[in-house]
């Protein structure tokens, strides 16, 4: 049986012409970028080659892109951070430095922001039943104290696209630094960090046709961070570590590759999107997660009344077809998933929903299998549950 893999949000494969560009810099250019000697050398203007490439692709500069292991190290990085590197707040006040974040921000977010509570103070900013942020509830939840705004590009669950650009124009008027994970979106839709008042910004290889281990985290120039890690110095002493040369040139390469392909791909994309989810929606109690037209091209989340998702995927998995719950990191809680949860949808609606994500080599032929098979796969699991009958 020949396997289709329908979980490009979880990871991608890489890409063969990525791989190859890697190849080089894991046998014969192995050298440590710290290193003086040509090796050394070698592998730090392949380093500064990749840093000028994405660079290019947000519209920065290329002291301003910092190198790192994956988007959780990154999201980590800007959150803690930027707080702890504010020498003093705007205003002298009695009250606790105050951070905001969405209510849908991926777990490695949000696991920051608990952290921090025990010294700051974290507003969660509410969505509406698409999972939309509204940038007026932002700006007024901006105190004197706030240092930091945080809100995802786009969802890695239900692939609504947030508007970034407004969210970060009153960041910025009201002198309060803006991240943004782009870890879902980077490569699929166009980001110019410039045009976007974007302060840092969160970017993921293995989202992308690249390698697992490598990240970007783009810190606007004159923002100061404290690092989590010491050591070396490498990244301007903002990530100590021994930079992983191979997975950051197939990063680069991968970059390269969606920037390219990034329009044609999109409406490829897009026209099965919007395909899988008119024929998926006529199943009788089938409904859509998200925004209907402000989500990524690849993204369909759609929840199943009087189903488990555990159940639904399992019975994807035995005829090949691999799909999702939700986030990939947390797909083994039994928890429903709190983007979910965050749109007013019950615990038992979030448990019934999938996730279906396309990618650069999902095919109309696989498209169709799906949409041959799932229909069925419902009715035959209404039929055990006590609720569906």
């Amino acid at each position: 049986m020949k396997k289709i893999y329908l979980d490009y949000a979880a990871t991608t494969p890489i890409d063969k012409m990525v791989l190859k560009a890697m190849e080089p810099y894991l046998k014969e250019k192995y050298g440590n970028t710290m290193s003086l000697h040509s090796f050394g050398q070698e592998a730090k203007i392949a380093l500064e080659n990749s840093r000028q490439v994405f660079a290019n692709a947000i519209n920065a500069k290329p002291n301003e892109i910092i190198f790192t292991s994956s988007a959780t190290e990154s999201n980590n990085l800007a959150v803690k951070g930027v707080v702890f590197g504010v020498p003093r707040l705007k205003k002298i006040t009695s009250a606790r430095p105050h951070i905001i974040i969405s209510s849908i921000e991926h777990a490695c977010v949000q696991e920051s922001a608990k952290w921090l509570e025990r010294g700051f103070k974290v507003t969660k900013i509410p969505v509406d039943k698409y999972g939309v942020v509204n940038p007026k509830d932002i700006e007024n939840a901006i105190r004197p104290e706030t240092i930091l705004v945080s809100v995802i590009h786009a969802s890695n669950e239900i692939g609504t696209i947030q508007n970034i650009t407004e969210i970060g124009r009153i960041c910025r008027e009201k002198k309060v630094y803006f991240h943004t994970d782009a870890s879902q979106s980077f490569g699929k839709i166009p980001i110019d960090v410039k045009k976007m008042n974007i302060d840092l910004l969160t970017a993921s290889s293995h989202k992308m046709y690249g390698p697992k281990g490598a990240g970007i985290l783009y810190v606007r120039e004159g923002i100061k961070l404290v690092p989590l890690l010491h050591g070396g110095g490498q990244e301007n002493g903002l990530r100590s570590s021994t930079v992983n040369v191979p997975a950051i040139v197939g990063f680069a390469k991968a970059t390269e590759l969606c920037q390219l392909e990034m329009n044609r791909e999109g409406k490829r994309l897009i026209n099965m999107r919007d395909r899988v989810i008119k024929e998926l929606l006529k199943i009788k109690g089938a409904y859509l997660n998200g925004h209907p037209f402000e989500r990524l091209p690849n993204n369909i989340n759609i929840r199943f009344d009087f189903i488990e998702g555990e159940s639904l995927i399992m019975r994807l998995d035995m005829e090949g077809i691999a799909c999702s719950t939700g986030s990939a990191c947390s797909s083994m809680k039994l928890e429903p998933s709190h983007v979910l949860l965050a749109l007013g949808l019950k615990p038992e609606q979030a448990h019934g929903s999938l996730r279906i994500s396309l990618g650069r080599f999902t095919t109309k032929q696989e498209i169709n299998k799906l949409l041959n098979i799932l229909p069925g796969i419902v009715v035959e699991l209404r039929k055990l549950s006590p609720y569906g009958k």
